[in-house]
């Protein structure tokens, strides 16, 4: 499988990697999302290494650390084989200090994550959020103390807005701290707004895109219609409602092109998602998440796929959809076309 740079480090991931969000089955919300055991977790994990995939996610609010655990025993005896990226910063309880990301609240975490993973050191740490509560020296310089003990290789963030990532990146200079080399974000054919603006700042600073949620919940997997319920069972249909709202219309826009090119290329709609990504500036790596070998093996296929510049300007022609107009500051780029920055080129 391909690799490429996470951001502006020297540390090589593959294009696809595997989210252990399906892990565990605990809790109301991840409940939801899968079930997988320890021997079903050897399983996914084995057709991830015989593809390259070895790149893995966590966070430890998925199915409350049990996903971690899950992880860390499918990964026994090949644990130098793989790349474990975590994530802490969501809450994980009703106590104060079970939120955020406080020096008190990182180095417990870390710790309590290589127990749960069965290592001593995570490749990546990601924080899940932004804490504005917490100082961003004492963050960042928690982080320093992390990397320098050997516990955390490289660190990166979740789901920042730009400023949130830009002040993180500007003080981490300042001091000499680790920077982050990646940001992990959602960006699908449904959800483009990661092209705005944080794009943009991920080709200026070197911050590679660690995209989750590809397939918009699955509604790009071919099985979800516009207008229509979600399937029964589903978890877009048990939990959807906390997810991220989908315009019916901008749907109805897609999914005809998107099968179009599948057809074209002898894919699925979910392969050809999966790779128009892969095609956009910054991204690194694309987390897939499955809940049984047969859609992991198809969502992996994706890899292989490569996308005409013709097929992929009708996919981005479909999905097209402008900054908020005439929300500020978006307006200045319809009203100074001269003075807004150029399109960046995809990849490919």
């Amino acid at each position: 499988m391909e690799t490429r740079r996470l951001g502006a480090s020297g540390l090589e991931v593959p294009v696809l990697a595997f989210g252990t969000s399906t892990f565990g089955g605990q809790g109301r919300f991840f409940s939801a999302w899968g079930d997988t055991d320890v021997a079903g977790a050897r399983r996914l994990l084995d057709l991830c290494f015989e593809a390259g995939a070895v790149l893995f996610d966590s966070a430890d609010v998925y199915s409350d650390g049990a996903a971690e655990e899950i992880l860390g025993q499918a990964l026994r005896g090949r644990r130098e084989r793989a790349l474990v990226a975590t994530k802490i910063g969501l809450p994980t309880g009703p106590e104060p200090n079970q939120a955020g990301t406080s020096r008190h609240r990182l180095l417990a975490g870390v710790e309590a994550a290589l127990r749960r993973l069965g290592t001593d050191y995570l490749d990546l740490l990601q924080l899940h959020a932004y804490d504005a509560a917490t100082p961003l020296d004492e963050v960042l310089s928690t982080l320093d103390e992390l990397v320098r003990s050997g516990k955390v290789r490289y660190v990166g963030v979740s789901n920042f807005a730009g400023w949130q990532l830009m002040r993180s990146l500007a003080l981490a200079d300042r001091h000499g701290w680790p920077r982050y080399v990646s940001h992990q974000v959602h960006y699908s054919l449904l959800c483009r707004a990661y092209e705005w603006e944080l794009m943009a700042l991920g080709v200026a600073e070197g911050v590679g895109a660690l995209v989750w949620s590809p397939l918009a919940w699955g509604r790009l997997a071919g099985k979800v219609r516009p207008g229509a319920p979600p399937p029964e069972g589903s978890r877009l249909a048990r939990v959807g409602h906390w997810g991220l709202p989908v315009d019916e219309a901008l749907l109805a826009r897609v999914l005809p092109v998107l099968g179009e090119v599948a057809a074209e290329l002898g894919a699925t709609p979910a392969q050809v998602a999966i790779a128009w990504l892969l095609h956009r500036p910054t991204v690194a790596s694309v987390i897939l998440g499955a809940r049984d070998e047969a859609q992991l093996r198809e969502n992996l296929g994706a890899a292989d796929l490569r996308l005409s510049a013709e097929q992929v300007a009708r996919l981005e022609a479909a999905s097209h959809v402008d900054p908020p107009w005439p929300h500020y500051p978006y307006w200045r780029d319809r009203a100074f076309r001269r003075l807004a920055p150029p399109p960046v080129e995809g990849r490919r």
